[in-house]
């Protein structure tokens, strides 16, 4: 139905944009929230989609072991570069988890029903299809977080001026 590079293409462009989005607001704003209540900072929210392709791709899909501590991914924290390098790792496991997956095999373990993830039994390529709806939604609530932080620091710097 949909080719592994089909698949990858939409994948990667979802998390390159992520990752564009932390570069472009650097070690400050990408570690401000803004004042959005519950809003997460765009460092956190790349952090926490880093922790969904590890342990949905490489976990459930590929069988390995994954150190996962959910609720600290939305409170991290730290300079950009170091991030940027692990999201580019993670890219790159992922094309390998990918094109090893068997799409109508079983996961390969059981989700906490704490990730929030589907209500149902998956298969591989169902898990698959998990990973690029939590990269595609959190692509367009990070470019949000950006628009507001960009907009909030404009209004800051626009009031040091008077």
């Amino acid at each position: 139905m949909i080719t592994e590079d089909d698949y990858l293409y939409f994948a990667c462009r979802a998390l390159d944009g992520m990752r564009g989005i932390v570069e472009g607001l650097g070690d400050e704003l990408a570690n401000r929230r803004p004042s959005i209540p519950g809003a997460n900072s765009p460092y956190a929210l790349l952090t926490h989609c880093l922790g969904v392709v590890s342990y949905w791709a490489g976990a459930l899909v590929a069988g390995r072991e994954v150190v996962r501590d959910r609720d600290a991914e939305f409170t991290s924290a730290g300079p950009v570069r170091p991030l940027l390098d692990r999201a580019a790792a993670v890219r790159d496991r992922l094309a390998e988890d990918v094109r090893a997956a068997e799409p109508g095999a079983p996961l390969r373990a059981a989700p906490p029903s704490a990730y929030l993830g589907p209500d149902r039994e998956l298969t591989q390529g169902a898990a698959l299809l998990h990973v690029y709806e939590e990269l595609a939604q959190h692509l367009g609530q990070m470019e949000v977080l950006r628009d507001a932080i960009l907009a909030e620091d404009a209004g800051r710097d626009s009031g040091k001026s008077r």
